[in-house]
Parts: structure tokens; sequence; C-alpha cells
């Protein structure tokens, strides 16, 4: 399979399926400690030291994320943050969430 950090997201407006639970696990296996739940959402908890160095890695994950094309839902607290990921449009996941969260990782 490749490198999915290596690869761009894909628009998507809806209209096609989201990826089936074994493809799902496939592209999981390539991750760093990501969760899959409900079979529809990637989602991972990052800590910090303080507010200021998880503000400068949400800043960088927007920068990502608008070059991507492909949004992240994030909750901040304080040296904490949750992230999840799903393709809205299709209300479940897509390989875009995959390749966002493995290029999240990589910041």
């Amino acid at each position: 399979m490749n490198n999915l950090t290596r690869r761009k997201c894909v628009p998507c407006e809806g209209g096609v399926d989201p990826i089936k639970l074994s493809e799902a696990k496939k592209l999981l296996a390539l991750l760093n400690g990501w969760k899959l739940v409900s079979n529809k959402k990637l989602k991972k908890e990052f800590h910090f030291i303080n507010f200021k160095h998880t503000m400068d890695f949400v800043n960088r994950i927007a920068l990502l994320a608008e070059t991507e094309k492909h949004h992240p839902d994030m909750v901040i607290s304080y040296a904490n943050l949750k992230i999840e990921l799903f393709t809205h449009a299709i209300n479940g996941l897509s390989e875009n969430d995959f390749i966002l969260a493995a290029k999240i990782d990589q910041l």
C-alpha cells in the first residue's frame, strides 16, 4: 500500500459509500495511536505541557487541513487536544481521513 503521507486528499461531495470496515482496519494499522470509533470516525488524543504548545500544534493542523481541503473536528482543553476525523459528506470514513491522520502524526 502507498505511504499515506505521500497522498493527497480528494474532494468528497457525497454520493459515495464510506469505506468498508475491513479496509478501515487495514488503513488504521498504518497509523500511530488512532482509534476507530463506531466504525465511522477516527479519534486521537494529544497531551502537551501547556496551552501555548497545544495551540501551536492546533494551528499547524489548521494549515495542513486547509492545504488538504479536509478538516478535523478538534476539542481543546488547556494542554489536551482531541481530534476526530470523518468525512462529513458521507457521514463515515473515507481514505481522506486516514491520509490526514497520517499527516497530522508527521507534525
